[in-house]
């Protein structure tokens, strides 16, 4: 085992919420060294959306330029049933009042676009690839971090002042913090994910969410800037379908193929006009199916010098598309009390800042999920039906402005 280096801010986990953490801790004169366990960092996943508070905290980042290129920002939500009829229609981003848009953006693109700024800003090595953290133990003043050179077969050790676990889904920090306490619970729902390009969709600005009376639904919208200067749509689709009863599950990943076969029964008798939801699915490039889950909001994060970000403390339902959003709002937190305070006292604060906020998020993805489900799933009028949702809506979106 080998001393390799000595850093002020370790990060496990080269994500979206790991990489926004390293430039915003940059921007506040604190050194960090990320580490990635996968050999290398290639543009994968879907579509995502990204709020507009963590819009602003992106911007603040000086990206806000490199993000209006990449991705798109949102206008509006339609909300439709499955024969296309329109039940209401809600503003989003700026058109809803907000400084800051809200992007819709394929999810690699933005890591990509990260990657590349902490790269340039904090250098080349600020970034280490196949590097797996599979412990630390804390000292009187810092953190050991023990790793897995993947490459080379073999272990290593960091010195840090603070270890902060970015690492997702299956982050190694969170099970070493709190061991048993990974259960994943699942909705009973999969979803099934993929990349369609179209010569266009309605007016390239637009998010439409269609459910049916199973509580079946489709959410779908344009994704990238690029196509849309060239008079395409790349459109991101998700739909999810009732296949199971709502408990604990085994485990997930993101990235797991599915079959056109499986998901076509789910939309049987849909007809959305313009949209040929079949075609849709028939071309995408790729097609990726998983449950939906989250975990029991932690009662703490972490202790000492050690903390959690993002998913890895606090996975929730992709309702409400705030994953990747309150990762960023996380860095930020983190940010600002490393900042101005030492290290236990910054991480304390930070827990306490952004621990209640995201737990509420986990609770309002779960609440307007069933919600949703059931004002679908119950035979009524349209009208009867667009104004329960609306309700709903509202409901969610005051509570994460609250916590935002």
């Amino acid at each position: 085992m080998s001393n390799d280096t000595t850093a002020d801010i370790v990060i496990a986990g080269a994500g979206i919420g790991g990489l926004t953490t390293a430039l915003a801790l940059h921007a506040r004169g604190i050194a960090a060294t990320v580490l990635e366990s996968a050999p290398e960092i290639r543009p994968l996943g879907v579509g995502i959306n990204i709020q507009p508070a963590a819009v602003a905290v992106l911007t603040a980042l000086g990206l806000g330029d490199a993000l209006a290129a990449t991705g798109i920002p949102t206008r509006a939500h339609h909300y439709l049933d499955h024969t296309g009829v329109t039940l209401w229609t809600e503003p989003r981003g700026v058109a809803a009042g907000h400084p800051c848009p809200q992007y819709s953006v394929h999810r690699g693109e933005l890591q990509t676009l990260l990657l590349d700024a902490v790269r340039e800003r904090l250098g080349r090595h600020a970034v280490r690839t196949g590097m797996r953290v599979h412990g630390f133990e804390q000292t009187r003043d810092g953190v050991r971090v023990h790793v897995r050179d993947r490459a080379r077969g073999a272990d290593g050790l960091l010195e840090a002042a603070a270890l902060v676990g970015a690492d997702g889904l299956h982050s190694a920090v969170r099970a070493r913090l709190h061991p048993g306490q990974g259960t994943l619970y699942g909705a009973g729902v999969d979803m099934w994910r993929g990349l369609t390009e179209l010569d266009g969709f309605l007016d390239g600005r637009t998010m439409i969410l269609a459910n049916d009376e199973r509580a079946t639904r489709l959410v779908a919208y344009p994704i990238s800037a690029r196509h849309a200067a060239r008079g395409r749509a790349l459109l991101n689709w998700v739909l999810l379908a009732s296949t199971g009863t709502p408990g604990p599950v085994g485990g997930a990943d993101w990235d797991v193929p599915g079959r056109l076969a499986d998901l076509l029964p789910h939309v049987s008798g849909w007809d959305l006009g313009a949209l040929d939801v079949h075609d849709v699915f028939s071309r995408s490039t790729r097609i990726l199916r998983y449950p939906m889950v989250d975990r029991a909001p932690l009662e703490r994060w972490g202790r000492g010098r050690v903390t959690l970000l993002g998913d890895a403390a606090h996975l929730m339902y992709p309702i409400g598309a705030n994953g990747a959003s309150q990762a960023i709002l996380d860095a930020a937190a983190l940010a600002a009390e490393l900042s101005r305070h030492d290290v236990p006292s910054a991480l304390e604060r930070y827990e306490d800042d952004r621990r209640p906020a995201t737990t509420a998020i986990i609770l309002a993805n779960r609440k307007m999920d069933h919600a949703e489900r059931a004002v679908s799933a119950r035979p009524g009028s349209g009208d009867d039906k667009a104004a329960e949702l609306a309700t709903i809506t509202a409901d969610y979106r005051s509570t994460v402005e609250r916590a935002s």
